[in-house]
């Protein structure tokens, strides 16, 4: 317990570098798995296995939300109950995750099997990439549970006080992923199916690292037979913090498949792969504000669930400050270098030209997502999950849902270039919605006042000794 105490004690931007260091680093070592698979496809398959790859990063990106939905969740609860002292209530959040992640498992590999076929053509597998796609899938589907559970018990480990070893695990996945795709792709020559092996293998030992963790004697926090009891208020709980992400990433993953379809209809499949490898690039750099705002999370948890809301003031000015500038930072590079970015992925002529003004128009208005990001996120990190919804869900549902398919339509039937014209409302739709997020972070300000005292937000038996739940 003295790992966490010191997140009421030690100075804020102390603990911000401690937190989100390994946090930022395990986040940027996480998207590495896609950076890698795509620039050793881009090299050593060809432009079409890119392509066929970019249509499964949607439904990757589904199985990454049911880790967020459940990892985001637990680790956000657990903050803020040890910030209350209560461990014993914090190893029940560890185990009822872990059914949860059981549950969620199970039920998207079996599904996706079942029904892989329509759902690579939903997200827009055409006939010459749903068999690159098809392939990759087999695969790594069985590998998805895995991530689900290493996403969950890092969060885990990163909030009762082990950022650092968190970090670990996912590096050494990361480097692991790095080697086998060599192997596999470059020395035995598998293709597509080599990366799939890679990662698959990859995501399986980083769980198995996870695990033992928690059966360690050391770690305060750890499986137990009592944490193995089902409790419906903490599925509850955990599955409302965890909302704002799981539907962030699920909007994300709807909306990439739209845009898919829109891409095929005003620029074909080279469309396609061109925004596969944009969008590697901007994840990588939401990965990092991502992280930042991961180590903020036990920060911000522990010491609102202790009331000190001067240090929850500080945490979220730090953070904002930080993220906006690596937004800043991300957009100036995409502007200036976009050619050379996409060239370590491709040297297909087709996909550069293509992907160059998709490169700027997805990239400029970084800084204000990650503005809407870090407001998202923190509100998730405070037990306040509709708002953390509502500012997440904003760009993607509200706005560019029904945008891309008016803006390009407008641009033909003005004689422009349809193409464009969905890059141009990804750029529009994140103005919008850091205006949005702007408005709302305004109605709840309060939280950062001296004498603001958060409504109970948990029934009675939640609370702990005092209420006999010991």
């Amino acid at each position: 317990m003295d790992k966490v105490k010191e997140l009421e004690t030690k100075s804020i931007g102390q603990l911000l570098l401690t937190y989100a260091l390994p946090a930022v680093i395990t986040q940027v070592v996480a998207s590495v798995y896609n950076i890698v698979d795509r620039v050793f496809l881009g090299q050593y398959v060809g432009a079409m296995a890119i392509a066929g790859l970019a249509i499964t990063m949607p439904i990757m990106n589904i199985i990454h939300a049911l880790g967020s939905l459940v990892g985001v969740g637990a680790s956000s609860r657990m903050s803020i109950v040890l910030g209350r002292k209560d461990v014993r209530w914090a190893e029940k959040i560890l185990g009822n995750s872990m059914l949860l992640t059981f549950f969620f498992g199970f039920l998207f590999v079996t599904g996706g099997y079942l029904f892989m076929d329509r759902i690579l053509e939903l997200f827009g597998a055409s006939h010459d990439t749903i068999g690159y796609a098809r392939e990759y899938m087999q695969i790594v589907l069985p590998g998805m549970f895995f991530t689900t559970m290493t996403f969950n018990l890092t969060g885990l480990i990163r909030a009762s006080g082990y950022p650092t070893k968190s970090m670990w695990i996912m590096a050494g996945g990361a480097v692991l992923n790095i080697f086998l795709d060599a192997l596999f792709i470059m020395g035995l020559g598998w293709g597509i199916a080599g990366a799939a092996w890679a990662t698959t293998i990859s995501m399986f030992s980083t769980a198995v690292v996870a695990v033992l963790h928690f059966v360690q004697p050391q770690s305060f926090i750890r499986f137990k037979r009592h944490i193995w009891a089902p409790k419906l208020y903490i599925f509850r709980n955990v599955l409302l913090i965890g909302m704002s992400p799981f539907l962030m990433n699920f909007a994300a993953s709807f909306v990439v498949a739209l845009l898919n379809r829109q891409l095929i209809h005003y620029g074909g499949d080279f469309a396609v792969g061109a925004y596969g490898i944009v969008n590697t690039y901007a994840s990588f750099l939401v990965m990092f504000i991502l992280g930042l705002c991961q180590g903020m999370q036990p920060i911000a948890g522990y010491n609102y669930g202790a009331g000190h809301n001067h240090r929850l003031r500080q945490v979220f000015t730090l953070t904002m400050k930080v993220s906006v500038f690596v937004g800043t930072l991300g957009a100036l590079l995409a502007m200036v270098l976009p050619r050379i970015i996409l060239r370590a992925f491709t040297d297909s002529s087709d996909l550069l030209d293509i992907g160059v003004p998709a490169m700027r128009y997805l990239n400029v208005m970084m800084p204000l997502i990650a503005f809407t990001i870090t407001n998202s996120q923190f509100f998730q990190s405070i037990d306040k999950p509709w708002i953390a919804i509502i500012t997440s869900l904003s760009r993607q549902v509200l706005f560019l849902i029904p945008l891309m398919f008016i803006i390009p339509a407008i641009r033909v039937s003005m004689g422009g270039d349809g193409l464009t014209g969905v890059w141009m409302t990804c750029t529009l739709c994140d103005v919008l919605g850091a205006a949005l997020a702007a408005v709302l972070l305004s109605t709840q300000l309060k939280v950062f006042h001296p004498g603001y005292v958060p409504p109970e937000r948990k029934p009675r038996k939640e609370l702990g000794p005092k209420n006999n739940q010991r």
